[in-house]
């Protein structure tokens, strides 16, 4: 298996580069008669793009997606789902200058080893942000297809920036007030701090990183293979695969490092006559496993490696050091954007898995 393909059953494939003509992605082993039309793919590639806010970057593709296939009078016919979307906002020049210099926090330099200087280095290429496209593409639906067979609901927002950490919101609000604002954060009285703070950055040149919390709800017991395809483990890898994601931790994370056991376990109780569990310190999986309580995970993000600040660096051509400064048009944070990624990420792992057990079927229920 290649480095661009996600999943077993539930197959995402993404191609494309940050510079190239097109971004898109194939999906393949969706069930047949799911109802999908471009405008589901679209709302959520619409979250994915920067807003007219000053946090965003000024790069504006319009991102429209076009299905080539696998879509037959409105419904999935079983076949591979081929979408795209053309890239008609790259500007490479400021990357000319540059090609010698690799960009500190960028693949630059690891990517001109491993592919001897044959990689397409505009705009990072394969190694930009621009990939996660795909993933929203396929995120978007595998999350129909959960809600549509199963009424999982994946839901992601932001829980911090630059130090600056969110209050805990109730689901049900955060649900419905995460896009209120251009950080992607419920709690209001937080998000204004964290544009504040990001505003604060962007005029020394500077960067900033955060957190994202998604939750997964409704999940059935069961889905996971140990112990190499744990659900978690499944989960984790397939996170991390998100340009600027350093890290994702489940349920009480490394909060647990510093407990007892007494205090970390989640106790099994009966409710409604059914086993569950009186906490969720888990985050909804034991064993790699899931066991019916809500999937919790926390993913955090790097500052933006692209700042308008001099750097160290050295000069390929002249095998020296050197400096540079890095031009072009970047997000300040990608936390916000990244709302979605991280969304769809979950989606595909857990349409995956629910293929597998067997809880989704080949045909999608009338």
């Amino acid at each position: 298996m290649t480095g661009n393909i996600i999943g077993e059953r539930f197959v995402l494939v993404g191609f494309g580069e940050s510079h190239g003509k097109a971004v898109g992605a194939v999906v393949d082993g969706c069930p047949a008669g799911l109802e999908l039309s471009e405008k589901d793919i679209q709302k959520d590639l619409d979250l994915r793009r920067p807003d007219a806010s000053p946090i965003s970057t000024p790069r504006s593709e319009e991102d429209r997606v076009e299905i080539l296939s696998g879509v037959f009078n409105g419904f999935t016919s079983g076949s591979p789902i081929c979408m795209v979307t053309k890239n008609a906002d790259a500007d490479s020049r400021s990357y000319e200058s540059i090609r010698g210099l690799p960009r500190p926090g960028h693949a630059d330099y690891t990517a001109a080893v491993k592919y001897a200087g044959f990689n397409d280095y505009r705009g990072g290429g394969r190694f930009s942000a621009r990939r996660t496209v795909s993933y929203v593409m396929g995120g978007a639906v595998a999350k129909k297809l959960l809600l549509k067979e199963l009424n999982v609901k994946v839901i992601a927002y932001t829980v911090e920036v630059g130090g600056i950490k969110s209050k805990p919101v109730d689901l049900r609000k955060a649900e419905k007030t995460r896009f209120d604002n251009s950080v992607r954060c419920p709690d209001l009285e937080a998000s204004k701090k964290m544009i504040e703070r990001i505003l604060e950055i962007k005029k020394k040149g500077d960067s900033v990183g955060g957190v994202i919390e998604c939750i997964a709800i409704n999940v059935p017991q069961g889905l996971g293979e140990p112990c190499f395809s744990d659900l978690d483990a499944d989960m984790a890898r397939s996170i991390l695969s998100i340009p600027a994601a350093k890290g994702v931790e489940f349920g009480s994370g490394f909060e647990a490092s510093r407990r007892l056991g007494s205090e970390n376990n989640d106790p099994l109780i009966m409710r409604n006559e059914k086993i569950t569990f009186g906490s969720n310190n888990a985050g909804g999986i034991i064993g790699g496993l899931s066991n019916g309580m809500p999937i919790v995970l926390r993913v955090a993000f790097k500052p933006v490696s692209s700042i308008a600040m001099s750097q160290k660096t050295v000069n390929l051509d002249k095998m020296e050091e050197d400096r540079i400064t890095v031009h072009g048009r970047h997000d300040t944070c990608v936390v916000p954007r990244a709302v979605p990624i991280v969304e769809s990420v979950v989606a595909l792992v857990l349409a995956d898995h629910a293929i597998r057990a067997h809880t989704i079927a080949t045909v999608v229920k009338s």
